[in-house]
């Protein structure tokens, strides 16, 4: 693996590298800035060729809301991930989810930024405060709780 630990941006290629998600549920295309230990903005572009579009909505296409809350939980998983001495060793599972709003949809062709900020860690247990916006536009939110776990086959 490279020396992620004095990088501040991260393409794909690299996300995959920490993250265990593949297609079609990696939601993160991109890093633009990580504060290791602290924070981290990432990118994700909304396609029409989503794969849940076939269904919410064929007519209306709409990405479904807790997909936000994905998007930051996955942004979380890899700032907390990007921490350990060991990344591959270990995965973040969601452990609780609380004070979520949506606020607006989501939809094919937007470009969705998500922000994440650790609240509070305390041995294996982190929690985020998460948020997601559109041109600028808080579309949803939330505050994430992820257990530090040992990964399967490492």
């Amino acid at each position: 693996m490279n020396d992620f630990k004095n990088k501040i941006d991260f393409e794909l290629h690299e996300i995959l590298q920490i993250l265990p998600h593949r297609y079609p549920f990696l939601l993160i295309d991109k890093i633009l800035e990580l504060i290791p230990g602290e924070s981290v903005t990432a990118i994700k572009n909304i396609t029409i060729n989503e794969p849940y579009f076939q269904g919410h909505f064929p007519s209306q296409p709409v990405m479904p809301a807790v997909y936000s809350l994905e998007c930051i939980a996955q942004a979380g998983a890899f700032l907390l991930l990007n921490t350990l001495e060991e990344p591959l060793k270990k995965n973040a599972f969601i452990s609780a989810i609380d004070k979520a709003r949506f606020r607006q949809p989501v939809l094919p062709g937007d470009q969705l930024r998500i922000d994440v900020t650790i609240m509070k860690r305390k041995l294996n247990i982190c929690r985020f405060q998460g948020n997601c916006f559109v041109n600028n536009t808080l579309v949803a939110g939330g505050l994430v709780s992820a257990n530090i776990v040992d990964r399967a086959g490492a």
